[in-house]
């Protein structure tokens, strides 16, 4: 049985704030198809309240992160260009390891973004 898990955390850098009240999403890849998993917001710290792939549902494969950077942004008040050039970003990475902890945070601006494999 697999023991690893997904986890995020998403910092607002123009802010200087945990990035509360943003929704993710999470798809499974397989083949041509995309399954969706889970959809969470994320709480004050910037986190999300459980894993996004908990241990029980964890498996190798590929996988895609939607953070949902528009609404979020929309909702703190940036002036919104039209379109927004930041709506909503996805990170596909790969799970090889089915005892690991993956933790794929974010740091987002209106105008950018970056992203690691933390621990």
């Amino acid at each position: 049985m697999a023991m690893g898990y997904l986890t995020t955390h998403v910092l607002d850098t123009a802010r200087g704030l945990p990035a509360a009240g943003l929704e993710i999403v999470l798809y499974r890849l397989e083949g041509g198809a995309r399954r969706e998993l889970a959809r969470m917001v994320t709480n004050a710290d910037g986190r999300t309240d459980s894993p996004i792939l908990p241990k029980e549902a964890f498996a190798m494969g590929t996988y895609e992160l939607e953070f949902l950077a528009g609404a979020y942004l929309d909702a703190c008040g940036v002036p919104a260009e039209n379109p927004r050039f930041l709506d909503v970003v996805p990170l596909r990475f790969g799970i090889s390891d089915e005892q690991a902890h993956y933790h794929v945070p974010l740091l987002l601006s209106p105008f950018g973004y970056s992203t690691y494999r933390g621990s």
